[in-house]
């Protein structure tokens, strides 16, 4: 019985998952954006910032629909801030959060490139 060599380059293996591999920062932020998005109260908080009258919410505008309280809301909107999907401006005594410009644009190129195709942030 003769064996064959075991293949030694990557495309033997069905290819990378893009051409150039993700830099260590590069990495860590969307670690923080799956780690984000991987609770389904914080996906729905999103869509609901993100379909809100004007494209912005307020917390006392979100708290109800997602049947939490207000703290607990108020720390899944942390969470989402702090990974780059929602921005916070506070007016007086009440934050208004809105979807920032392109974050779920750049989620979705990462997701497609799992497919194969070469993707980078």
């Amino acid at each position: 019985m003769t064996s064959s060599p075991l293949p030694t380059t990557a495309s033997a293996c069905g290819g990378t998952l893009a051409s150039m591999p993700l830099e260590r920062e590069e990495t860590v932020e969307l670690a923080r954006t799956f780690k984000a998005l991987a609770d389904p109260n914080r996906v729905r908080l999103l869509s609901l910032v993100a379909a809100h009258e004007g494209g912005e919410a307020c917390v006392c505008d979100i708290t109800g629909p997602v049947g939490l309280s207000q703290a607990t809301v108020s720390h899944h909107l942390k969470v989402l801030v702090e990974a780059g999907l929602l921005s916070r401006e506070q007016r007086g005594t009440w934050a208004f959060y809105s979807v920032v410009p392109g974050a779920l644009g750049r989620v979705a190129r990462l997701l497609d490139g799992v497919d194969g195709r070469d993707v980078r942030l």
